[in-house]
């Protein structure tokens, strides 16, 4: 279910889409759905509808997923009505999994027990205990047995002490769901037509009605404000850097950790505060990450160093940083660059779509684009490949052993002979042969006593 508005979160954006750890709350649970081998998902749609169908459609193609069916909730009259609307979608021989859009943390071991616990004959409803379950639909039981939920607003006093609370998520026949779901009304004090009101027609058709308790509390809780978002998000850092720290990573803070995608590290890995990790980033043994560095889709080989405000910014294909090398600090490498082992890339140098070869340095600012960079090639600070033409990319080859003075400028297509080096200042246009010396640069010119242009009316 993904119509609401979200009023609190104060936002033109559809709640849905708001992000927590660089996905969508909805993206969260639809990734569960697929991890439990859904046969289909419905979503179901309203506020900012067509902004969140192409939001969800669009990912589910880069994600090579078949996108989920959409049904619309127009208008919203309450979470019966909601799925009412899906009952057109649900097979008769299915088991309906209803989940919350706005709940991203769910696990899916949980969703699994959940749907178990049904077993395709009875209603599973999966509950937690809250110490203030103010807000909350209460589980009524008699005698243990679940008989009804009843929303906050219209428990009594006694119905309000109940501390076992309904999570919104259930699992049910999908036969039985749409028997019950016909019988809804939108007697109560809300105006709407509750799902939970199924419960108190399965036990009066004689269905058992079953709670399962959920284990950790911060999987149910769901996002309407954006202080709610943020603790949210600091609940799903912990749970990462908890299982980070207990696979042997060094963290110099778990607090001040996060991960956005999917991070595995070898042994030995130290990474420093504030770091950010982005899509698949994979970090080999021994490998050093400085404070704040940003890391997108990379594999870092081991024994690697990224010293502070490294920024890497790899795309599908990701980056690669080889064993040994040492990057930053305040160095870029964007999609592209592939590092061999032993290279140094220093502060405020930029790499992109090029290629250096083991023991390759450029220390000091520095551009490095479409090039072929081979061995103990050394680039001067302030050099740069000119590889844009206004029209289209050209590559520069650098061979092995080349010295690249400072200031220099490598108009590409050129190529660099082996050995060769290039003097500091020069522009080169040509091939150079391999052991030369090239220098291509103005003849200096000095004049004694020159005086400075002076303004106007100064003297």
């Amino acid at each position: 279910m993904a119509a609401g508005k979200g009023t609190r979160m104060k936002s033109n954006r559809p709640k849905v889409l708001h992000r927590l750890a660089g996905r969508a709350l909805v993206d969260h649970v639809t990734d569960s759905a697929q991890v439990l081998g859904a046969r289909r998902i419905v979503l179901v749609t309203g506020h900012g509808a067509q902004q969140v169908e192409d939001a969800v459609a669009q990912r589910a193609r880069a994600l090579g997923h078949a996108a989920p069916v959409f049904v619309r909730q127009e208008p919203q009259l309450g979470t019966g009505h909601a799925v009412q609307q899906a009952v057109p979608q649900l097979p008769d021989d299915g088991i309906a999994l209803i989940l919350n859009g706005d709940v991203p943390l769910i696990a899916p071991a949980t969703l699994q027990a959940l749907v178990q616990a049904c077993g395709g004959v009875r209603l599973a409803l999966l509950s937690v205990r809250m110490p203030d379950p103010t807000g909350y639909g209460r589980i009524v039981r008699d005698g243990g047995r679940v008989v009804a939920i009843v929303e906050h607003k219209d428990a009594s006093d006694a119905q309000r002490r109940i501390d076992e609370v309904y999570t919104g998520f259930m699992a049910v026949p999908n036969a039985l769901l749409k028997r019950w779901l016909a019988r809804l009304d939108n007697r109560n004090a809300q105006g709407e037509y509750y799902l939970t009101d199924v419960v108190g027609h399965a036990v009066a058709d004689g269905a058992e009605v079953v709670a399962v308790d959920c284990p950790d509390r911060v999987q149910v809780d769901g996002v309407n404000s954006p202080l709610q978002l943020a603790e949210l998000e600091r609940a799903f850092q912990r749970r990462n850097a908890r299982a980070l720290l207990e696979a042997g990573v060094r963290l110099a803070d778990p607090e001040r950790l996060d991960v956005r995608g999917a991070l595995r590290c070898g042994q030995d890995v130290e990474i420093d505060v504030g770091c950010v990790f982005e899509g698949e980033v994979v970090l080999g043994d021994g490998v050093r990450v400085g404070p704040y560095c940003v890391v997108r889709n990379a594999r870092i080989a081991a024994g690697a160093v990224l010293h502070a405000y490294t920024v890497i910014e790899g795309d599908a294909a990701g980056v690669e940083v080889g064993e040994g090398a040492l990057v930053g600090p305040f160095a870029r490498l964007r999609p592209g660059a592939k590092l061999g082992a032993e290279v140094h890339i220093g502060n405020f140098v930029e790499v992109k779509n090029s290629t250096l070869a083991r023991g390759a340095k450029a220390n000091h600012l520095a551009y490095l684009g479409d090039a072929e960079v081979g061995e103990r090639v050394n680039y001067g600070a302030g050099s740069i490949t000119a590889n844009y033409d206004g029209a289209n990319k050209h590559r520069t080859v650098i061979e092995a052993d080349v010295h690249v003075g400072s200031n220099c400028v490598l108009v590409a297509p050129v190529r660099i002979g082996a050995g060769g080096t290039v003097g500091g200042g020069s522009t080169i246009t040509k091939d150079t042969a391999p052991g030369a010396l090239s220098v291509a640069r103005g003849k200096q010119v000095s004049i004694a006593g020159w005086t400075r242009p002076r303004k106007a009316g100064k003297g």
